[in-house]
């Protein structure tokens, strides 16, 4: 599970990418985040979030009908939500992998980390006498 204070940097990005591939009530978007180890995200922390992807016009809210109880608040991400996506996945994607080489770098030569690069220093001389 990801450390709280990384989930308040990255809760945007992940509630955009779940309601890019459909649209979720709070609850269950909840559930999807813990599904993927991502975190166990307090409705604290949730629904200020998607009140915030609300107002800055990235997702909107439709109320629906529920099988188990009252209507639920159901989120869909906007054009302008799939456009601040792609762009934020692509900055995602290259802080990712500037950390993994900072971490790959890190590591004792007995450790790979999966997809690293090799230790581009040559080893150095012997010395000669």
């Amino acid at each position: 599970m990801m450390p709280k204070p990384w989930l308040h940097g990255f809760l945007d990005l992940c509630l955009l990418a779940m309601l890019r591939e459909r649209a979720d009530y709070g609850y269950g978007l909840a559930q999807r985040l813990a599904a993927a180890g991502v975190a166990d995200v307090p409705g604290g922390t949730l629904y200020p979030a998607l009140l915030r992807l609300e107002e800055q016009g990235l997702a909107v809210p439709r109320w629906a009908p529920s099988e188990s109880g009252p209507r639920r608040k159901y989120y869909e991400i906007t054009p302008a939500g799939a456009d601040v996506l792609a762009a934020q996945a692509r900055q995602w994607a290259g802080f990712r992998d500037g950390v993994d080489i900072l971490l790959a770098a890190a590591q004792p030569a007995s450790v790979a980390v999966a997809g690293a690069a090799p230790d581009p220093l040559p080893a150095p001389p012997e010395e000669t006498r």
